[in-house]
């Protein structure tokens, strides 16, 4: 009863301290992180500890299954080498120079226990970098590539972090050891995900039910992780393949309440998620920071030295990486150059989360299996501080260098002409397909329908107007509103009299509530 109860006064806590985020205007995962570190000063408050095996199968596999779905493919597709040259070329990078680095200023730790560090480190977290990019308005590219880059560099992390664990403990290990183990896992990975995505799209192509539809979305990640790590493949790459896959289809595969009602459904989870996590991330700290048994003054030293590295490695591969790879005709052609505040902005968003976190819980102790002695507790204290540090020195400060250096896109104007150029496309095919099965209907209610797609067309284009004059869909949806408002009260009151039963009640208000919350979502 007691650990229900502590989760619920944890969800309490997360759903409040997002609610002052956002009303204060910070970025949530750091605003809870801070309550989790001050309330684990309060007295009688219950600890906390976070197994990385909930994180890595209960936690991470739906957050990276619904970016999956919300990241669109065709624009995965076309910035995926600069998303592979940071998923992968500069985690490896960055996981082998803080390695060597700390090897160095620590010489009676093993090489390999400091580039699992390094792995550890390397990843920056998708929740917090791409909230913040959508908050400020980054160009559509650049969220893009933090996306990706978020979803595949967990997969190079992880197994990084094995292959040095397997080393710590004695295992041989040598470049080819580790090219075949990355390709391994992760050519399985993809296999995995691809059946496993093939699969779902079946189920939810027969399934007419929008309760089984949202039942088997929140089962789908977690299946494919536990088949992936059963088998030995990369259950990252599995669970980001299986929502590509689904996202791209969700359209064709899905009725419309079904995605409605999922997208509501995942929002909440996500929601939850997030918060609960980086809650318990500060709740977290204190006990980590008081397990240390290393010198102040090294603490501090090897701390920054770790975080300074992240910082300048990940500069100094931006811009090679982003101009560089231009001197091939074909890239040059295929991509515009993009301005030197581009990069820079990448460079900085750069925060760690939810993968640094679990992947330090996973180092072993010493003495056991054969694990040479080395400073677990200060690695584990280290990643927990690149985790605070990113947060609060990138997190807040990331959106006034995009102001700063002019890294932001109005493309309000460029959607609203698309939209209505596609719009029109779309009305054309819809009175076709009235004029084609009209026959034997009233006249009334073609002339209805033919209303309601001209009525359609004609928002898309007003958005392409002057904000300053009410336009006509606007006075529409403000006095339908009204009028709904209206006849919400009189079934209200009709139910309150016992004119009427709860069940035509909720009938009714859920039939003025889509069609309100369609108004709200044509005026966005």
């Amino acid at each position: 009863m007691e650990s229900i109860v502590d989760t619920v006064v944890l969800v309490a806590i997360s759903v409040v301290g997002a609610a002052l985020a956002r009303r204060l205007g910070f970025v949530a995962p750091l605003v809870l992180l801070v309550a989790g570190l001050g309330l684990s000063y309060v007295p009688g408050f219950p600890e906390a500890h976070l197994e990385p095996e909930l994180v890595l199968i209960g936690i991470l596999p739906p957050l990276l299954y619904v970016a999956a779905l919300q990241t669109s493919v065709p624009a995965f597709r076309h910035a995926l080498r600069p998303i592979l040259l940071l998923a992968v070329g500069l985690v490896l990078l960055s996981a082998f120079v803080i390695g060597f680095a700390v090897h160095w200023m620590i010489p009676q730790a093993p090489l390999a226990a400091c580039v699992a560090l390094g792995a550890i480190v390397a990843p920056p977290d998708a929740v917090s970098a791409t909230a913040i990019a959508r908050q400020i308005g980054l160009p559509r590219r650049v969220v893009t590539i933090l996306e990706g880059e978020s979803l595949l560099n967990d997969a190079t992390a992880l197994v990084l972090v094995r292959v040095s664990v397997g080393a710590l403990a004695g295992a041989a290990v040598g470049f080819w050891e580790i090219a075949g183990e990355v390709a391994l896992k992760a050519g399985g990975g993809i296999v995995i995900g691809m059946i496993a995505a093939v699969g779902a799209a079946k189920l939810h192509k027969w399934i007419e039910d929008s309760l089984l539809d949202d039942a088997v979305s929140l089962l789908t990640p977690f299946v494919v992780v536990i088949v992936a790590e059963e088998l030995g493949a990369s259950s990252v790459v599995a669970v980001v393949i299986t929502g590509l896959y689904l996202g791209h289809r969700i359209p064709y595969l899905l009725s419309a309440t079904s995605r409605l009602q999922m997208d509501a459904v995942w929002r909440l989870t996500t929601f939850l998620l997030e918060g609960v996590v980086f809650l318990l991330v500060g709740l977290q700290l204190r006990m980590v920071v008081d397990s240390i048994e290393t010198s102040m003054a090294t603490t501090i030293s090897v701390t920054s030295l770790v975080f300074g590295l992240l910082l300048a490695v990940r500069f100094l591969w931006m811009y090679p990486a982003t101009y560089l790879a231009r001197l091939i005709p074909r890239v040059r052609n295929r991509e515009e150059r993009p301005p030197i505040a581009v990069p820079t902005v990448i460079a900085w968003a750069g925060m760690r989360g939810v993968v640094t976190l679990a992947a330090a819980q996973t180092l072993p102790i010493p003495g056991e299996d054969g694990v040479p002695d080395y400073p677990r507790e200060l690695f584990v204290f280290i990643a927990f501080a690149i985790i605070v540090l990113t947060l609060l020195v990138q997190g807040t400060t990331l959106p006034a260098l995009a102001r700063r250096l002019g890294v932001r896109e109005d493309t309000s104007t460029q959607d609203a002409l698309a939209e209505a150029g596609i719009q029109h496309a779309a009305s054309r095919a819809a009175l076709e397909a009235l004029d084609e099965n009209a026959d034997g209907a009233p006249a009334s209610v073609v002339d209805r329908l033919r209303g309601l797609v001209e009525s359609r067309s004609n928002n898309a284009w007003e958005r392409l107007g002057s904000q300053r004059q009410e336009t006509p869909s606007a006075a529409y949806g403000r006095l339908r509103r009204e009028m709904i408002r209206a006849e919400r009260h009189v079934f209200k009151i009709a139910r309150n009299e016992g004119r009427i039963p709860e069940e035509v009640l909720v009938r009714a208000q859920r039939e003025l509530d889509l069609e309100e919350s369609q108004l709200r979502r044509s005026e966005e």
